[in-house]
């Protein structure tokens, strides 16, 4: 199936799997680009000297484009965004918008630029600014979101800017993508359907969570960092809503010590990265904390399979997927029910 986004990026299938922290990894990236879509490594949870041997080690397990995922706001962002360029990465996306020089010193040297959005107006700033495609997350998805659905907010992007769009946030199956077409993207991003797939190196444990989850077991919460954030409704998110100031900010520093020693940051960094997300917001000090370390909450439960002491983001769609298929097989499955669904439609014209 050919899109604007197939002939953008160079895969054979209009699909895209997020970088999603401590998910995103080699295995998980290289076996969606053998399958024929867009696998996008996450590189916030790495040092740089990890994210290039980690983009090394994608292009040894495949010849398939692939992506890095960036946070535009980081300190060392123009660093991460030279190994990109050096190690001839095909698509950098953003969880934020990036700047106009960021954009620019990409596309220079070849790259695509593919920002993630959550408002028109951020599609409209970063089209602007050069960006060759933008993903449009809705409310659906997991991780930070918004508050307006994918059907809502799709369309009114797709009318706002002339360049491809990705639709992202309720996504799992051939139905959506052929929704997503008809709304005028050029293909869907998942997260959580890709998480829960035999090639995530996500513990089983925490795997069985989700599928074991109904929809009315998602929620959103700004216990984490401030913000809102779609994850899964465990005992540990109960708890830090239930949290006083006091206890959620000894929390907080315990899970920033962690990720400081395996970050490498320094506090001032961690601060400040915090800093960044407080800015126009009503955050106390433990969520500025927070937000520079959610990645060690993520990462309890992602790598280390605590489930009672990590978080565990997701879609909308955890509740409705009871499977863990290899990504070669998802995306087959994908293809195959979008092609019945477009032949459907057809049927339906020629009844006319």
């Amino acid at each position: 199936m050919e899109t604007a986004l197939t002939r953008l990026v160079g895969v054979r299938r209009p699909i895209v799997q997020t970088g999603m922290g401590w998910v995103a990894g080699p295995r998980l990236v290289s076996a969606t680009a053998n399958a024929g879509a867009l696998g996008v490594l996450a590189s916030a949870t790495m040092t740089p000297a990890r994210l290039r041997d980690a983009v090394r080690e994608v292009k040894s397990r495949t010849d398939a484009p692939f992506g890095v995922n960036l946070r535009a706001d980081a300190g060392d962002a123009r660093e991460r965004v030279r190994i990109i360029v050096e190690e001839g990465v095909r698509v950098a996306s953003f969880a934020l918008a990036p700047s106009r020089e960021l954009i620019a010193e990409l596309k220079d040297a070849g790259v695509v630029v593919m920002p993630s959005v959550g408002a028109r107006r951020h599609a409209e700033k970063v089209a602007a600014w050069g960006a060759d495609a933008v993903v449009v997350q809705g409310g659906e998805g997991g991780g930070h979101t918004g508050d307006v659905a994918t059907t809502v907010l799709l369309p009114q992007v797709v009318d706002a800017v002339d360049i491809p769009v990705v639709a992202a946030g309720g996504f799992h199956d051939g139905r959506g993508l052929v929704a997503a077409l008809a709304f005028g993207a050029a293909g869907v991003a998942m997260g959580t359907r890709f998480l829960l797939t035999s090639d995530s190196t996500v513990p089983d444990v925490v795997k069985a969570r989700y599928l074991a989850a109904t929809v009315k077991d998602v929620t959103v919460t700004r216990a984490v960092d401030g913000l809102p954030h779609r994850m899964l409704r465990t005992e540990f998110v109960s708890a830090l809503e239930a949290s006083g100031r006091t206890r959620a900010l000894a929390h907080a520093v315990r899970h920033a010590a962690g990720f400081r020693r395996l970050s490498g940051l320094t506090w001032r960094r961690m601060v400040r990265d915090g800093l960044a997300l407080r800015h126009g917001k009503d955050l106390t000090w433990s969520q500025v904390l927070l937000a520079a370390n959610t990645p060690m909450l993520l990462r309890s439960a992602m790598v280390d399979g605590r489930t009672d002491l990590g978080v565990m983001a997701a879609g909308q769609v955890a509740g409705v997927i009871d499977d863990l298929p290899s990504c070669a097989e998802l995306v087959e499955r994908i293809m195959k029910e979008a092609e019945e669904a477009l032949t459907s439609l057809g049927r339906l014209d020629a009844a006319r």
